[in-house]
């Protein structure tokens, strides 16, 4: 999800006041329909805002490898890897980011200019698209994306990656995914029943960020107003079954009733006018602290003003989001025991290269992957 949920909240309503009662009555029995209604809405909120954010952040070089094939084929979501130019400091921590959109909608280019502010620290920052439905269903996102995590480790040495020091990371529907191939990886049984056999060791995943995301698929059941109603639309679409609810996939997808103290370091942060704060960040980050799980907050005063919506954090011109970027880094800092790059002077300006498509670099007329 890519927007705050004051924005959603409107937009949710007035799709639903100009849908009529036909298109109603479409949208009750067709998930296709109302997967595709959803996923407009959460399309018209924009992507992260690339002029606001450069005139925000310390002065970088920073290449990006776009559309690598991660899954083999040019009809498959593909990934991107950021990486900053200082070879004296690799192999490199990854961060792997996990975009949002309620499973049905976004994409890895809206969070591209966020994770190049993260690689301009010193990170190799990967950001992973997937399929998402109403084309695929569950649990098809999460084989993927641990799909791109053995690729990552494949590659590891080719593009100066330590496979060892690894970061999961996602925003809204990215992060529960995040946190559900987190648990795959560090929890066998876990892995077992979901049906995906973990491409990275439990030793090797230092941590996770976790930012405005949704957890417990319980509380959506109860969720009140347009925001509970999108989310259950997607989560329709996602699971298959109009009784969502009742699935394994839910189960499944529920990320409180599986954690333990194997789950890694966790920063945890949720704006505070984003009704998924109360809901779901502040619960899991809870439960986590409870089982002895190292857990960093970042959470606001509920009267802060001005209130903090969804994905407050892409927002980099504000004071808020900036705070926040500096708490991430701080948490890689602490679980990959890497220190950021210091920050540039702003008068000393490096250029930023341009991105390089691999699908340009061929060899015996193969794609360069």
């Amino acid at each position: 999800m890519k927007h705050s949920s004051l924005i959603t909240a409107g937009l949710l309503a007035g799709a639903g006041a100009v849908a009529g009662i036909s298109a109603a009555a479409v949208l009750k029995l067709d998930r296709r329909a109302s997967a595709l209604l959803i996923r407009g809405v959460f399309a018209a909120a924009g992507k992260v805002p690339v002029k606001k954010v450069l005139p925000h952040i310390p002065r970088f070089t920073v290449t990006g490898h776009r559309g690598l094939r991660y899954l083999g084929s040019s009809s498959k979501p593909s990934l991107d890897l950021f990486l900053p130019e200082e070879p004296a400091r690799k192999p490199l921590p990854v961060v792997m980011w996990i975009h949002g959109g309620a499973w049905i909608s976004g994409s890895k280019e809206d969070v591209a200019p966020y994770l190049r502010v993260l690689a301009g620290f010193g990170y190799a920052v990967l950001g992973v698209g997937y399929s998402i439905s109403p084309k695929a269903v569950y649990p098809t996102a999460v084989q993927e994306l641990n799909a791109a995590l053995g690729w990552m480790r494949e590659h590891a040495d080719r593009y100066g990656l330590d496979p060892n020091r690894i970061v999961l990371a996602g925003d809204s529907a990215g992060a529960q995914l995040a946190a559900q191939l987190a648990l795959v990886i560090t929890n066998p049984g876990y892995a077992k029943d979901t049906g995906v056999v973990p491409a990275a060791d439990p030793g090797q995943l230092r941590g996770i960020l976790l930012n405005c995301g949704v957890f417990d698929l319980d509380a959506v059941a109860r969720m009140a107003g347009p925001v509970g109603w999108g989310l259950r639309k997607a989560l329709w679409s996602y699971t298959g079954s109009k009784d969502w609810a009742g699935t394994a996939a839910a189960e499944h997808m529920c990320i409180p009733k599986h954690v333990d103290r194997r789950f890694p370091p966790t920063y945890i942060s949720g704006g505070n006018g984003d009704n998924l704060t109360r809901t779901q960040s502040l619960p899991l980050a809870d439960r986590l602290q409870d089982l002895g799980v190292p857990v960093r907050r970042s959470f606001w005063p509920q009267d802060h003003k001005p209130a903090l919506g969804h994905e407050y954090q892409f927002q980099l011109h504000r004071p808020e989001a900036m705070e926040s970027l500096h708490r991430t880094v701080a948490f890689l800092e602490e679980v990959t025991g890497v220190a950021a790059l210091p920050g540039m002077p702003p008068e000393k300006v490096i250029a930023l290269r341009e991105d390089r498509p691999e699908d340009i670099f061929r060899r015996d007329g193969r794609i360069a992957a």
